[in-house]
This record gives structure tokens, sequence and C-alpha cells, in this order.
């Protein structure tokens, strides 16, 4: 069958993981008005640490603290996964420099975009947003279409 091919170790926990996010960011956006993108997270942590004016505007000064809170959750989140049930360290066999270059390129795309791909992919579409539905239509094409062009050129981690 198809979904045993596609999900060899089930889908219970991508289930899990979906509810609680989905109830994590309508908690936050309930509680905030705010939809929890993930980049706009960055940038209000970013603005403790810097004094350029993107990072001052008071959308982000004025809601940092739970903002930072939220955003190293995120990190710790993974750490404590990590140190109790998945695996810890290193685990791709990818090499740091195209883990870099696709990093700036996930930056500039954010920019581009005007958000990240958990913002318009889960606040963004939860909320029937026609920008976030071009966003994230774009995001897959253009993975789907980088996939295969890094296939077709047999490059490997």
């Amino acid at each position: 069958m198809l979904v045993e091919t596609l999900f060899p170790n089930g889908i219970a926990h991508y289930l899990v993981g979906g509810l609680l996010i989905g109830t994590g960011v309508a908690l936050i956006y309930a509680a905030t008005g705010i939809a929890p993108g993930a980049s706009t997270f960055l940038e209000s942590t970013l603005s403790l640490l810097s004094d350029r004016s993107r990072f001052q505007q008071y959308r982000f000064v004025s809601t940092r603290d739970w903002r930072v809170v939220f955003t190293l959750s995120m990190v710790l989140g993974g750490a404590v996964y990590g140190l109790t049930i998945g695996e810890v360290g290193w685990t791709t066999a990818v090499q740091p420099w195209r883990l870099l270059l696709g990093g700036v390129l996930v930056g500039f795309g954010t920019r581009l975009g005007k958000g990240c791909t958990s913002g318009h992919g889960i606040c963004g579409l939860g909320s029937l947003s026609g920008v976030s539905v071009v966003n994230v239509a774009t995001f897959v094409l253009v993975a789907i279409g980088t996939a295969l062009l890094v296939a077709a050129a047999g490059v490997s981690p």
C-alpha cells in the first residue's frame, strides 16, 4: 500500500507533532493576535543583539520577551528530543558548506517571500491567506525543481 511505502514508521508521530504545532500556534494567536512564524521570532530575538533600525521596530521590541522564550523553546525542544528519544549530535552526511549555502538561500527566500515556510505554511494557510497559498506553492515547486536538478546532476551528500 502507498501509505506504508511513504511512511514505513507509521504516521502517528506526524499526527501528534502536527496537533502540538497547531495547538501552539492557536494558543499564541489567541493570546496575542500574532501569527507565530519563526522568522519574525528570530528578528525579535535579534533586537536584543543589534541596534540596527530593522530590528528595533516597535513590533519586535515590545514583544521580544515572550518571543525570545518561544525561540529558545524551539531550540531546546530539539535538544531535549535529541537527548531523550532521537539521535544526538551531527546526523547528516551533507557537507557543511552545502548546509551553509542552503541556509543562506533559505534566508534569502524568507526575506523575498516576506516570511518563512512555517509562517506561511502553518499560520498563513491556516488563516486562508492568499499570499501564503502562493508562497507555499512556490516553496514546493522550487524544492521539487531543485531536488530534480540536483539528482540529474548526480550530486550526493
